[in-house]
């Protein structure tokens, strides 16, 4: 694994997934989307090798569609989604931000790596605790995606560190 810092700051982040109420869940999973929007928006202009961009391009589709079927589910619940990242995925994008090259890509595709385990933490947890039924739905349909995203990031990983 690459070396995103704040360890400890994530540690203690995935470990509020398994009391997180529902609509918490909701905007910190709206909050990542974006994350990964905005930071596979810049590997499609900024990256260099083939595999990456393509990886951007997938997470700029997939999240972007995840995101409506979040609101889908958030509306109801008159849960508002955050407009700007949550300091957690404000922190990885920061890594992210500024850099060029190899340096680029190795920091993105660490940051995709720590995003996606933090996602399947939390999505995992919603699978098995969610209080309404639309959430625990979204959380069960959205595992397997993450999951081969987070196969996807490892391996592209492993090529361009």
């Amino acid at each position: 694994m690459g070396g995103i810092g704040g360890a400890a700051d994530m540690n203690a982040f995935v470990a509020t997934f398994a009391t997180m109420d529902d609509p918490t869940f909701l905007m910190t999973a709206a909050s990542s989307n974006m994350l990964e929007i905005q930071l596979g928006q810049m590997a499609t202009q900024q990256s260099t090798d083939a595999d990456v961009k393509k990886y951007g391009q997938m997470m700029k589709d997939h999240h972007t569609k995840a995101t409506q079927e979040l609101k889908t589910v958030a509306a109801p619940l008159n849960v508002t989604l955050p407009t700007t990242l949550m300091p957690v995925h404000q922190a990885l994008a920061d890594k992210v931000m500024g850099k060029t090259g190899k340096a680029f890509d190795e920091a993105y595709m660490d940051a995709m790596e720590t995003a996606h385990r933090m996602d399947i933490a939390m999505f995992e947890a919603k699978t098995k605790q969610a209080s309404t039924p639309s959430v625990k739905a979204l959380a069960t349909k959205t595992l397997p995606m993450l999951n081969s995203h987070q196969k996807m990031a490892d391996d592209i990983e492993k090529k361009v560190d």
